[in-house]
This record gives structure tokens, sequence and C-alpha cells, in this order.
């Protein structure tokens, strides 16, 4: 297992003092390339990226390493090389993709491109390495991508690792391979073994498994997460988090918002023992004075109050990944207090009730205005607040209620921040709501691109004359493509080729295609038809979805998810 280390430079000396961390000969070895298509920091900042690092790297018979998109792609003849031994990409016996984001799936095209690999499953053959993917967009619809990879693993990667290199280790014909892996891995998809046929107006009419492939593909999951040490591996200074140590607490989220796939395809909620994150804690306070703890909902932690006081006890400056507003305790306050936090991030995500109740989102106005100012008064002089447009039903009304929203938060927080002596800035963070998969929101459209721009245009305008307050924007085009490559089937993986090859002009690539993408993004589906990610059993009843979108139409709420009583949603069982 590669040391965890610290430093401190400029980033080329920092990857530079990097090279040879793992330390097994390549002789005989598997050898894996976790690629993490995006720049370093982006990649290093992934946790899931982290963990996966580490359990291949215990394997004696395996060498894993990383990866990254350089930022100088297209500048040089060297290729795509790894971080550890600079040996090309080509050299690889596997290429395992860990992949986050929709947005990244041109760049894993990028990667094969420049390391001279076959971007298309069907010409790779013997001599080149299996290219795998895993990562949340394969839990989701892994279609988009689907004739670039050779193998997706679906769920959690800890039960999966072991029986996948059992597997590996078997076959040598590439074929055989696929095929048993089908067969015998569970949440092993191989797009190449099934077959897609599709009605004239375009929607599918079969998704039919071959050659012995199972007709679902079941995610794996991690039922007690306690025995995994899903922990930093490398501290560096080049990341997102700083040198921060950074703990996974739990997966999953109780809450059910309505537009969040995290929530429903991490199902069920599941956090370590205590025991388990008193042991990380303490392993973390030696490597770094900061650690960081991370969740879908870190404050639904059940024994948050104690792991708390033990960082304060050790001197630990202690952050969240994530904070709901009605779940402020005396002991998490005092903790952010106590880390020196600057910022606190607050997602009311709608301003309205009414809104807010469509998406299921759990809190109400008092709580967001509770929370501003009580973050204040704990000596955090600044926020950050993030809101969609966009969402199934919103009106003109919805869109006004995130300025006034804002606005009073505002007034709480200066009349917090003059009681501290100190006035910090809010910042309001407006991005475009995208439909995902296995959500009960996976059957609307995106809102035109036009009106987004008008909405996004009244915040805007609404709050530019509100001192300390500054709002950023996400791009409604980008979002466009977002969910082309959120809602596609296995068709748009050639606008995504072409685009490619058109240097990243989507706007060229969109033009020049036979195949229409507002039929992907704009296209409201009908609840009986079969969904490019259909074939993923993720455990959600489908009847459980629409039940959940009609609720939401009627602007009704659901609880929070309790494994204990409910067995609604069909996961538990």
């Amino acid at each position: 297992m590669p040391a965890s280390k610290k430093f401190r430079g400029t980033s080329k000396e920092f990857l530079a003092a990097e090279r040879g961390t793992v330390r097994k000969d390549w002789g005989g070895r598997i050898r894996v390339a976790l690629a993490y298509p995006n720049y370093y920091h982006v990649g290093m900042s992934n946790l899931g990226f982290h963990t996966i690092y580490r359990l291949l790297n215990d394997y004696q018979d395996v060498v894993c390493e990383r990866v990254f998109l350089p930022e100088d792609v297209g500048t040089t003849n060297d290729g795509i090389r790894s971080i550890e031994s600079q040996n090309p990409l080509s050299k690889f016996d596997i290429i395992a993709f860990s992949i986050s984001f929709e947005n990244d799936y041109s760049n894993l095209l990028t990667l094969l491109t420049e390391a001279g690999i076959p971007r298309w499953s069907s010409e790779r053959d013997t001599p080149h390495p299996l290219v795998i993917a895993g990562g949340v967009t394969a839990f989701l619809n892994p279609e988009p991508i689907a004739p670039f990879v050779d193998c997706f693993l679906i769920g959690e990667a800890e039960p999966i690792l072991e029986v996948f290199l059992e597997v590996y280790r078997s076959h040598s014909d590439r074929k055989g391979l696929l095929q048993a892996l089908a067969q015998g891995v569970p949440g092993a998809y191989v797009p190449a073994l099934y077959d897609v046929t599709y009605h004239p107006d375009g929607t599918i009419s079969e998704f039919r498994p071959g050659n012995g492939a199972p007709g679902k593909v079941k995610r794996v999951v991690v039922e007690d997460l306690s025995p995994w040490d899903t922990c930093s591996t490398i501290l560096t200074t080049h990341t997102t988090f700083h040198d921060t140590y950074l703990v996974e607490a739990g997966r999953g989220c109780p809450h059910g918002c309505r537009f969040c796939a995290a929530g429903f395809v991490y199902r069920p909620p599941r956090f370590r023992s205590l025991e388990a994150l008193q042991n990380s804690l303490e392993i973390g306070a030696v490597e770094s004075n900061r650690i960081g703890l991370m969740a879908a909902a870190v404050s639904d932690v059940p024994y948050m109050e104690e792991l708390c006081q033990k960082a304060l006890d050790h001197d630990l400056e202690l952050s969240f990944s994530s904070l709901r507003a009605n779940r402020l305790t005396p002991e998490i306050l005092s903790v952010l207090s106590q880390s020196g936090l600057k910022t606190v991030t607050i997602a009311p995500d709608a301003g309205s009730e009414r809104m807010r109740r469509v998406i299921n989102k759990g809190i109400t106005e008092q709580d967001v205005l509770t929370a501003a100012d009580l973050l204040v008064r704990a000596g955090i002089p600044n926020l950050k607040l993030y809101f969609m447009v966009g969402l199934p039903t919103e009106t003109t009304d919805d869109v006004e209620a995130i300025v006034a929203l804002c606005k009073q938060i505002k007034h709480r927080f200066l009349k917090a921040s003059r009681a501290a002596k100190r006035i910090g800035q809010i910042s309001v963070s407006l991005s475009s709501f995208i439909p995902k998969p296995f959500t009960p929101f996976q059957w609307v459209p995106l809102e035109d691109v036009k009106v987004l721009k008008e909405k996004i245009k009244h915040v805007k305008d609404g709050l530019k004359r509100v001192a300390n307050v500054r709002v950023h924007a996400d791009v409604p085009k980008w979002a466009y493509i977002q969910a082309l490559l959120s809602r596609g089937d296995r068709r748009t993986a050639q606008l995504l080729a072409d685009a490619q090859d058109n240097n990243g002009n989507w706007i060229k690539t969109l033009k020049a295609s036979v195949i229409n993408p507002d039929f992907y993004v704009y296209r409201e589906r009908p609840l009986d038809e079969i969904l490019p990610w259909d074939f993923i059993d993720h455990g959600i009843k489908k009847a459980y979805l629409v039940e959940e979108y009609e609720k939401a139409l009627r602007a009704k709420t659901s609880p929070a998810c309790d494994v204990d009583l409910c067995k609604a949603c069909g996961v538990c069982k």
C-alpha cells in the first residue's frame, strides 16, 4: 500500500515527487492504470479514487498507477503517462476509468486518443489494454459511452474487485474474458454482449442480452461499511481540500430529494460505526490536523456529537462535505468555530416553500434563516447558498422567491454580523436542474435553454444591488450538453466522437449531426417507455418512482428513509 505523503511546492514539483509512490516491480503483475478523466487536482480530491487506488495496490500481484488529463494535452508528443512510473498508458494491462461527471466523458476519449489506443471498443483487440469503467455515472446511465468501454463495473467496488481479478487472472483470450466477466462478476456490464433495437419513432423497443449475459445487471452494494477503510491515501496541497485527511462517514442519504440521483442509487443509507470513525480520526490526526468528514448527509451521522467532541479533544480542524440547515447542533457549531472555517455551504435548492415540497427537500424557510444566524454567531463570516432553476412545475413566482429568500438571509446575516463586528459575504450559486436517471424526475425534460437564461438573469438582476451578495451561475448551454449525456442512449456515443473530432465544438457537432439531440434533452418520456438505463437493477421499484413523481406534481412530501420501518422503495426487502 502506498504511504501517505505531504508535499508543498509547485504542481510540477509535486508530480515529480510522487513518482515512484508504488514500489512494486511490473514483472508478472497485473498492470492497472487508474484513470480519472480530468485534471490532477480534481481527481485527487475524489475519495473514491483514493480508495480504489489503495484497494488495487493491496493485491500482491497488482500494481496500480494513476493517470490524469494533462493540462497541456495536445501540446506534447510524449503521450499519456502514469504519475508513478511515467510509463505510457498503452503499456498497461487494464485501464480503469473512474468517472464522476458526464461532462468528463469527452476527456475519456481524449485520454484514449492521446495514448494511441482506439477509442471504439470494437476496434481494440488482445494487444490493447482492457478498458473498464466505474463511478457514479456507471450507476446511472453508462450507455452514452458504452461503445468505448469494454466492461462497466456497476456498484460499490469493495465487493467487486476480488471477483473481477479472479476472472481476469483465468482468461487470456479477450472475447472469452468479456463473456466470463458478464457471467461471473456481480455488477459487470459488457455492452458488446447486448443488442438494442428501436421503434420508428426512435425510442427503444428492446434491450436484448446475448452469450449468457444477464438480462438485468444488479448493482453491488456494501451492506456494512465499517470493515472497509475509506480514507485519504495520499495527501497533497494541490487539491480542493488542501492537505485535508478525508474520511467517509457514510453512503446514501435518507432524505429522498427527488432531483438527487445519489439519494436513490446509494440506497439504503449507511453510516460507519462510531468505533470505525473514531479510529479513522486517530489515524488522520497523525497525517494532518485537518480532517474532512464525507457523506451525502454528514449531519445525519447518528453519533456526530461524539465525533465532534473527539475532534475538539485532539485539537483537530474538522470540516464537513455537506450540512443541512435544520441539523446544526451546538457540537457541530463549536467544531466549525474551532476549525477556523471561513465559509459554510447550505443548499435550500429552491426559493419557495412550495418548490421545496415539490422536490421533497425537507427544510423550511425558517430553518435556512436560523442556520444563517447561527453560523455567523459561531464566527463563520461567509455563507454559500445553492439554488436550482428549471425544476419541474417551477413558476415565475418560485424564481422570484429565490431573490426574496436571499434578501431575507442577507438581513439575518447582516444583523448577526454587526453583533460579531464582522461582515462577510454571501455567495449564491445557481445551477440549471438536470433530470437524472433513477430519480422521480427521470421522465421530465430539461427546461428550454432560453427560459433558463431568463430565470438566471431574473435572479441576478434581483440581487445585483444587494451589498455583499454575489451570484454565480452555470451556463445553460452546457447544462443542455450534460442533459444530453445524462439521458442519452448508446447512439449518443457518435455525438461524443464527433465532438472530439471537432475539438470540443459542440455547436458545430450538433448542427452537423443527423441525430436530433432535442429528442433526448427536451422530450418528456412516457412512464411506460423503455429507458436507456432500465437494464440496471438498483432494487428500486419503478412504481415507487412514479408515485414520488406524482406526489411531486401535487407538491406533496414524503418522509425521510427509515430502513427499520419502511419498505416502500423496494431496496430494503
